[in-house]
């Protein structure tokens, strides 16, 4: 075993050093104010993990993606098996609960509790291995589900149960939960995959469970004996004074999660699935939530990936329909069956994300059904949907492709049941059905999305009942609804007969919750009477445990509590779930005596309900921010780099809507709090798009960090970002003798040591002749007013004009090309600078000079084009959060980005290409990504006769002036690090970036400069070509 001083783990890996920090950063993830110090010293003599009971962590570990909200004694993060051995048996003694935790993304409240935290995800998430021929992996608790299922998919094998947060939970979770998803029709729950689990028992024991004869159980048996003992004897009784119960009490469906795992035991026992007399201990502990025992590594099946797969949206006129219909398209054994309401379908009619999709469903649509096939060929696949077709949907009958007239096929019999769908699309190639499932898909980022004090809560949200009285079962849970002055969409998983119903209800008025009880007594009656479950997939937790003695009744009730104690004597592993004291409308993160003072007023506008503190409090917890760049999307690249709570975007939301709310003692303006929690945003905007709830953190965090300007005064170095436009100016009057500055020896240290830029990033430098004199000296546009049926005013920001002037040139040149008429503003600095920095009085200024300078432009036909992405973005999108009136429209709705103005208007398919035969490799610009303006650039190229891989990369770390921070180097590097591997993996053999920023880190990392995508092949060029110079390059006639 090695010595606690050492980098060894006991499971033979290395720990690992503190991520995205080196001996410059001044941010160290923590608070300095810990609670139970002697606790803490305690456990960080046992375990080679992380200990950490700071307020900012603990607070962080007091939501999950649930409503509720409890604050843990601290978190441990866990190298081993050993180091969780070693927490669980110290706090037994101690009589300190223990609650295991994954991704956080539990919807019930489970992952939250006055315990200690053990967070798997952080050292504890190796995939030990995969035998395909076994159909089998090892994993440890930690792992993640997408983690897995990358693995299993180079052996054309997946972890069937496929919950919506794959990308975020981990496998420990997932038995924790029985977690399943949209293909439980073929693949079930979790307890169907888990073959063995090691695991640490309530007092420290280590030991493995998985199958064993139930006989061996009796022999082990002893209620007084050791840890292993007193788990046997409690299984045995379960079967033995339980089983008849079970059957009575359990209802007959497979997506029943409610309660202790108890009828697979039984099922298992009398010999359903495999040899009778034969139980598997791992099984029962799917659904216990943590309040059995600790799984620390998992044995799971694995299951082979479906050839390909069709679909088909059935439409109707009414929900009441719809579910009517489940029973019959079962009949045709789909592997998905999904059902969109019309409260969703209008949501999404009037959302700007899902419009267009939505816009694709025959009129008089008010409810549709997504059914979708595993198929062995796409022929095959087109049969299915045909016969499905043929059977559900009136005049369909040899209409659909792929075959002839058969009015009953064999899958159903059309005249032994009235048809209720009345027209049908069908989707065979995977874009048509990933644009169908986007649809169905809408459902959660739609309702998260609310802003106002009312939320679409999570507490009944996945009840199930037989899929032949789903009829009745949304009938009357609409009237309940109604009873209460509430509604809810009514979608998802209406094949296994799991409907998604989230009511609006506000958690800060008492009214609303008395009725969210009333809500959930009644429902439960409900489920009760139809013979259903009150949770088929996010488990019991807070928000359901209260409703298992109803479902069950007292006997089972006190068998469950008999079984916990057998498992768990003190009752410390997750205290208060599945058969315990917790309540329904206890511990809500929003309640009546909730309070909100931000401390400042906002600077921007917010056009969302409750203004900013509607964006403070919109996180819901999911953990779609805590994903890795495998899983694409921008969001969040610090997390990405530092696997750090407090850098993920839930992290940040969560922390600030707690200082704003009194939970945490910090002025979300004081230095700590700034440089802790919201310096390391990096305003990459990816959570604006990609986050469910569109939490927009860069807007939040330059809020924020406006009022620390006012209240504690900015350093130097902020103001001379913020005023970048005026250096710049400076630097290039006084070029080239400006760029030598900063190669006199010693001065690159001084910088470092005196303003904190770091002295081994590369400095922008300065050209002579800016854009501007280019432009007047050449003699403005060769395009005469007159020849020209566009015309075009190209703003020069201040990194084209001064230091990239080439970027502008080919901007220029390529318009024209394309018959444009361009003018160069005078104006060159966007605010984006001062924006970044929080100077938002600076930027409101600069923003109302450029707009009154290009408005009147704008009137009199031009449209505004700009060379660098984030002050394109700036014109598009930020000048509405510092502006209003008809002029800052105007420009936001007439400004674009040089190749989305190419794009958007086709300009590019008038002019005559003769491109170098290149690949290039596309980094897009964050900001682009986040404003949906990322893909214009890659059409275009690819029309101009490159061929392009768009690389499907988040921020490239430099973030304007956040690489050359002294402080956030490392962050900066860790981050750009993942850009470098992406761009090294392409096949492509030229690398471009529309981005100053961006094309500054990959210099610094290394990337080759393809002197054939410069127009003049610029000898002396360091970083990497625009997109625009690459069009430029391509032009048939040259410069």
């Amino acid at each position: 075993m090695p010595t606690r001083d050492s980098d060894a783990v006991p499971d033979g890996g290395v720990a690992r050093t503190v991520p995205a920090r080196d001996d410059r950063s001044d941010y160290q993830y923590v608070s300095e104010s810990v609670e139970r110090p002697d606790l803490v010293t305690a456990l960080e003599s046992r375990v080679d993990g992380d200990v950490r009971f700071d307020t900012y962590t603990r607070q962080m570990y007091a939501t999950d993606a649930s409503a509720y909200e409890v604050t843990p004694i601290g978190v441990v993060f866990p190298t081993s098996t050993e180091d969780v051995a070693s927490v669980v048996s110290y706090c037994a003694e101690e009589g300190i609960p223990v609650l295991p935790r994954g991704g956080g993304t539990s919807l019930a409240g489970q992952t939250v509790n006055e315990a200690v935290v053990l967070d798997f995800t952080r050292h504890m998430d190796a995939v030990r291995d995969v035998d395909p021929d076994a159909r089998e992996a090892r994993v440890q608790a930690g792992t993640v589900l997408a983690t897995l299922n990358d693995r299993a998919a180079e052996h054309g094998l997946t972890f069937g149960p496929d919950p919506a947060a794959g990308n975020r939970s981990a496998i420990g979770g997932a038995i924790g939960n029985n977690s399943t998803g949209a293909h439980s029709l073929v693949y079930e729950k979790t307890d169907h995959y888990v073959e063995e689990v090691e695991v640490v028992l309530a007092d420290g024991t280590v030991t493995t469970f998985g199958e064993i004869a139930v006989e061996e159980l009796r022999e082990r048996a002893d209620p007084d004996g050791d840890a292993e003992e007193r788990v046997a004897a409690g299984v045995v009784a379960v079967l033995d004074e339980h089983t008849d119960e079970i059957h009575e009490r359990f209802p007959e469906m497979k997506r029943n999660v409610s309660g202790y795992n108890l009828d697979r035991l039984v099922a298992e026992a009398e010999g359903e699935y495999g040899e009778a007399g034969v139980v598997n201990l791992a099984r029962l502990l799917a659904g216990s939530e943590g309040t059995l025992a600790v799984i620390t590594e998992a044995t799971v099946s694995l299951e082979p990936m479906p050839e390909t797969k069709s679909v088909a949206l059935l439409t109707y006129d009414s929900v009441v329909e719809t579910v009517s219909d489940v029973v019959h398209v079962l009949e045709h054994e789909p592997a998905a069956v999904e059902l969109i309401d019309d409260v969703l379908i209008e949501l999404a009619s009037n959302t700007t994300e899902f419009a267009d999709v939505a816009a694709k469903l025959p009129d008089r649509t008010e409810a549709a059904l997504l059914v979708e096939f595993y198929a062995e060929s796409e022929e095959d696949g087109r049969e299915k949907v045909r016969r499905l077709l043929e059977d559900r949907v009136p005049g369909r009958a040899g209409d659909a492709e792929g075959g002839e007239d058969d009015a009953t096929g064999d899958g159903g019999d059309a005249a032994g049941s009235e048809r209720y769908a009345f027209d049908a699309l069908e989707a065979y190639d995977e874009a048509d059905r990933k644009e169908l499932w986007k649809l169905r898909k809408s459902g959660l980022p739609i309702l998260l999305g609310r802003t106002s004090d009312a939320k679409h809560i999570s507490f009944l949200e996945d009840c199930a009942v037989p899929p032949e009285h789903l009829p009745k079962f949304v009938t009357e849970f609409q009237s309940v609804l109604e009873e209460h002055d509430t509604f809810a969409a009514f979608y998802a998983h209406a094949g296994p007969g799991v409907l998604h119903v989230r009511p609006l209800v506000n958690t800060k008025s008492q009214t609303d919750l008395d009725a969210m009880e009333a809500i959930g007594e009644a429902v439960t009656d409900l489920v009760v009477e139809l013979g259903g479950s009150v949770s088929g997939e996010h488990g019991d937790g807070r928000a359901r445990t209260q409703w298992n003695r109803k479902l069950y009744g007292d006997d089972l009730w006190f068998a469950f509590q008999d079984l916990k104690t057998a498992f768990d004597p003190d009752w410390l592993l997750n205290p208060g779930q599945v058969c315990g004291d917790v309540a329904l409308t206890e511990n809500l993160r929003f309640d009546p005596d909730y309070e909100f003072e931000a401390g400042f007023d906002s600077a921007l506008n917010w056009e969302n309900e409750n203004g900013m503190q509607g964006m403070v409090e919109l996180c819901h917890g999911c953990g779609g921010c805590r994903t890795q760049q495998t899983e694409g999307g921008v969001m969040c690249p610090t997390y990405r780099a530092a696997d750090e709570e407090i850098t993920a975007t839930r992290g940040r939301a969560n922390m600030l809507r707690q200082a704003m709310s009194g939970d945490l003692p910090d002025d979300p303006t004081e230095e700590q709090f700034v440089t802790e929690v919201m310096d390391l945003c990096i305003g990459c905007k990816g959570c604006a798009n990609d986050c469910p709830s569109e939490v927009d953190l860069a807007k939040l965090k330059a809020e924020v960090t406006h009022a620390h300007h006012q209240e504690h005064g900015s350093s130097l170095r902020s103001k001379l970002f913020a005023n970048v436009d005026t250096l710049a100016k400076v630097g290039s009057a006084f070029a080239p003798v400006s760029n030598w500055a900063a190669k006199v020896p010693g001065a690159r240290t001084v910088l470092e040591e005196t303003i904190g830029i770091a002295s081994d990033r590369t400095l922008p430098t300065f050209e002579r002749e800016t854009l501007q004199d280019w432009f007047d000296a050449r003699g403005g546009c060769r395009v005469t007013v007159g020849e020209a049926d566009r015309h075009v005013v190209l703003l020069p920001d201040t990194y084209t004009n001064y230091s990239h002037p080439d970027v502008g040139k080919a901007a220029v040149e390529v318009l024209e090309a394309a018959g444009v008429h361009v003018d160069v503003a005078d104006v060159t600095d966007s605010g984006r600078p001062a924006f970044s920095k929080g100077y938002l009085d600076i930027a409101r200024e600069t923003a109302k000079e450029t707009v009154d300078a290009l408005a009147p432009r704008i009137k009199n036909g031009w449209d505004v084009v700009v060379a660098e992405p984030s002050d394109a973005v700036m014109l598009q999108s930020d000048y509405g959060d510092l502006l209003s009136g008809s002029d800052v429209e105007t420009v936001q709705a007439n400004s674009y980005g040089v190749c989305e103005y190419l794009d958007t208007f086709r300009l590019d398919e008038a002019i005559d290409f003769d491109a170098p035969d290149r690949s290039i490799a596309y980094h897009g610009h964050c900001h682009q990504k986040a404003t949906k303006k990322d893909h214009h650039a890659v059409g275009v190229l690819r029309r101009a006769g490159y061929r392009v891989d768009p690389l499907d990369s988040g921020c490239c770390g430099m973030a304007g002036s956040f690489g050359y921070e002294a402080e956030h180097r490392a962050m900066s590097q860790a981050i750009g690090d993942t850009l470098k591997g992406q761009v090294d993996d392409s096949e492509a053999e030229s690398v471009v970036a529309p981005g100053a920023s961006c094309r500054t880190q990959l210099n610094d990392l290394g990337a080759t400069v393809d002197r054939s995508l410069l127009p003049d092949g610029d000898a002396d060029r360091e970083e990497p070509p625009t997109p625009i110079e690459a069009l430029a390059a391509g032009l048939a006639n040259g410069r």
